[in-house]
């Protein structure tokens, strides 16, 4: 079940990021660090009712936030559409436990459903370059890959902008 997260949930969110964090990490992949996604990030998310979480026998499996606002480092990206009306999605984790089990899609599925439902015109997001499973991931799925953007505090490496037009 994906419903909207509350506050009570914020300690278990953190420990899902942290696992994910961990387990990428020793899989390479620098993505996710002690900064990112912090505390008052995902607590910032909670408030604005933005963040969703996935629940299977009541633990908590995934997140996605889902927010209509643009970061300041997507601006400099040539967009397939105009830059109103677009729902981005950050902070898609789910717990390395159940990697490959089809959870990702299930939340990216709800984005989508999202998008379509509240009529906005694509869905953009970001991924790690150096994150080869997400950008096929999201490949796979109709996602353009537009450029890069940079996140100094996570990485050296670029992130690769992504939109689906709906």
């Amino acid at each position: 079940m994906i419903q909207l997260a509350e506050a009570s949930h914020l300690s278990e969110i953190k420990q899902l990021t942290e696992a994910c964090a961990k387990a990428m990490q020793e899989k390479g992949i620098l993505q996710w660090n002690e900064f990112y996604p912090s505390s008052e990030k995902l607590s910032h998310d909670i408030e604005k009712e933005e963040l969703y979480l996935l629940k299977k026998e009541g633990v908590i499996i995934g997140i996605i936030v889902l927010t209509p606002e643009m970061d300041e480092e997507y601006v400099p990206i040539q967009w397939l559409t105009s830059n109103s009306e677009n729902l981005y999605v950050h902070r898609l984790a789910t717990h390395p436990s159940i990697w490959g089990e089809g959870y990702g899609q299930n939340l990216m599925d709800f984005a989508e459903a999202f998008a379509r439902k509240n009529r906005f015109q694509s869905v953009r997001l970001d991924t790690f370059s150096q994150n080869l499973r997400n950008q096929k991931f999201y490949e796979a799925r109709g996602y353009k890959r537009l450029g890069k953007i940079y996140f100094p505090k996570q990485s050296g490496h670029p992130f690769y902008c992504y939109e689906l037009v709906l």
